[in-house]
């Protein structure tokens, strides 16, 4: 690991004026472990997770009849742990209380959890070329060991998948990010965060370079409460999906009315499934009509050596999280109001 100087913000002004040149960090769980393998290399380092006491609304979840209010510096346990959150918003918990180990959830943020880098063994190891890393070297898992590989939203230049859970979760949720700079404060749909890699690889979100994540919002809806996150992974915790759906549901009479749809561990991004949702509409959410969705959620995968068990094993991972989430009964109706937790 390279020297580096550590900074602490006192203010949110004061890390808006350190983010354009030096590294912004509040868990750190992700950076610590580039730094350690010489990945990257920064030169200075800001500490931002103590703005959560300066501006107490960067560390406070806030739940009422309007929706959810995440600021960006809750940690990852206090959201999944939240009752209102589990009650009404359960693709959410169940994302975050699947993600890596209960002492990295302590630790990491959640503005930092979405910011998570797309990335493979390919990437993590220096010694290998890398179009993230510098750019125009090549891609090493093209013709390499690509089991853990996307086969949806990939170029010639990455294949690399994009490792979070929870921003699945918001996609279904329709959720918007709260953006802070010096031209004022902005909100960006999840959706529209992360970039698929094309030809440019190494540009990886559409923030803008002297912005910060200042809180997630998700709105209401008549869908939020009826959803479910499934994950299958190489071992029961502390692993990276392999596949994962997220899928959110607003049932009439028994068939679909509008669907939500997100995959993980397929995908260089989060990736929603717009081609499933259509399939659904008008249905009744029985094992055929998930079948036929599952079906279209992965028309376009682009397999390659390794990979290729993903799509049908993505599939079947689908047809589970929409049946469990058909199968949800709604909260008690008196459990969301006025609920604010810090």
């Amino acid at each position: 690991m390279q020297p580096f100087l550590f900074d602490r913000a006192g203010s949110v002004a004061e890390a808006l004026r350190a983010v354009t040149d030096a590294t912004v960090v509040a868990g750190g769980t992700n950076l610590v472990d580039y730094m350690r393998l010489g990945v990257v290399s920064p030169k200075r380092l800001v500490d931002i997770s103590g703005l959560s006491q300066e501006t107490a609304a960067l560390g406070r979840i806030t739940l009422d009849h309007q929706g959810l209010r995440l600021g960006a510096l809750v940690r990852m346990a206090e959201a999944e742990d939240h009752p209102g959150i589990r009650a009404h918003y359960p693709v959410l918990a169940d994302s975050l209380g699947l993600a890596a180990s209960r002492q990295i959830r302590t630790m990491a943020s959640l503005g930092g959890n979405l910011l998570q880098r797309t990335r493979c063994e390919y990437f993590r190891e220096a010694s290998w070329p890398c179009n993230k890393r510098r750019p125009g070297s090549g891609c090493a898992a093209l013709d390499g060991l690509n089991r853990q590989h996307a086969v949806l939203g990939t170029s010639d230049a990455c294949i690399a998948t994009y490792p979070g859970d929870m921003a699945q979760a918001l996609l279904v949720l329709d959720a918007q990010v709260e953006l802070t700079g010096p031209r004022g404060v902005r909100l960006v749909p999840v959706a529209k965060v992360h970039r698929q890699p094309g030809a440019t690889p190494y540009l990886e979100t559409t923030l803008a370079p002297d912005e910060l994540i200042t809180a997630l919002v998700v709105p209401a809806s008549p869908w939020s409460w009826r959803s479910r996150y499934v994950k299958v992974r190489d071992r029961r915790s502390y692993a990276f999906a392999l596949v994962s759906a997220a899928v959110a549901l607003d049932l009439e009479g028994g068939r679909v009315k509008q669907a939500r749809i997100a995959l993980g561990g397929v995908a260089t991004v989060p990736w929603r499934a717009e081609a499933a949702e259509a399939a659904l509409v008008g249905k009744p959410l029985d094992e055929g009509a998930a079948r036929v969705a599952a079906d279209a959620a992965f028309a376009g995968a682009r397999t390659r050596a390794h990979n290729a068990f993903k799509v049908p094993l993505g599939q079947e991972v689908l047809v589970q999280a929409l049946l469990q989430a058909g199968a949800l009964q709604p909260p008690p109706p008196t459990s969301r109001n006025g609920v604010t937790h810090a």
